[in-house]
């Protein structure tokens, strides 16, 4: 009888187990960059792009679209910085849209170096915290909103997502943000978000994979958060802007994205 108890009891406790691990965010490290967050580094260039350079708040952006336009994009950058040509190009896509958009130089002109051996990623990511980031872009988009901007949209790939998460956590300060293959976000971040917030994961993203989005996902459906959650399929973190740009699945699932991410600024934004 005693061991028939037991063992009741020891299938409840393996059923409850199982019944909170399948609610719980899965066991990745959030708190540093994954793997891919570094890997197929873009070749920068300052000259890159239709746009120039010039101080918004106290930071150095690329700038590019009509000062006229009333909506702004701000595009938060993944650890390679400012200087990254793709990211420029999309800066300056989103501008032939109408928009103004300012990609900021988050890393005062030090993006992480690969090459660096004497500089690793965890030193320099102590120098370079989103958290310091956002700090710096809440006088930007004062700014932006001083000049005549009266809609203002954010978006962060990677290490940028979590500054954008801080802002959407503010509420009636941008008035819509996306995050792109994430990193540094948490489920506890999701339910702090107060605007819309749209998505993007990469379906072989390990740091942040598919079961993962879907938390965030049903998050902010029972928070009653306006939201776009999509996965892309055979593409892994860092493929928005870091695609191969001749051609195949990265850079179509690249430009499929692109274009959600512009549907989504002009149904908040614009």
């Amino acid at each position: 009888m005693a061991s028939t108890k037991a063992f009741i009891f020891a299938s409840f406790l393996l059923l409850l187990s199982l019944f909170v691990n399948a609610f719980a965010e899965p066991k990745t490290n959030h708190s540093t960059l994954g793997p891919h967050c570094t890997s197929n580094p873009p070749s920068l260039n300052a000259s890159s792009g239709a746009g120039h350079v010039e101080k918004l708040g106290s930071l150095n952006s690329y700038v590019t679209g009509s000062p006229k336009s009333k909506h702004a994009i701000i595009l938060a950058s993944d650890v390679y910085g400012y200087e990254a040509p793709n990211l420029r190009k999309l800066a300056d896509k989103y501008a032939a849209a109408g928009f103004f958009v300012a990609v900021p130089d988050f890393f005062h002109g030090e993006p992480f170096d690969p090459n660096n051996t004497n500089r690793p990623k965890d030193a320099w990511l102590n120098d370079h915290r989103p958290e310091k980031a956002f700090e710096e872009a809440k006088p930007l988009i004062k700014d932006l909103k001083h000049k005549g901007f009266s809609a203002v949209g954010a978006a962060g790939f990677c290490w940028g997502a979590k500054l954008v998460i801080e802002l959407a956590k503010l509420k009636n300060f941008v008035q819509a943000t996306a995050i792109l293959h994430p990193s540094f976000v948490t489920l506890d971040d999701i339910k702090e978000v107060k605007v819309p917030l749209a998505i993007f994961g990469a379906e072989l993203d390990k740091q942040y994979p598919p079961e993962l989005i879907k938390q965030f996902e049903e998050v902010l459906h029972s928070h009653k958060i306006g939201y776009f959650a999509k996965i892309y399929a055979g593409v892994k973190h860092g493929f928005t802007i870091r695609y191969d740009v001749l051609g195949g699945v990265s850079y179509e699932r690249a430009m499929e994205a692109q274009m959600d991410l512009l549907k989504w600024f002009i149904k908040h934004v614009k």
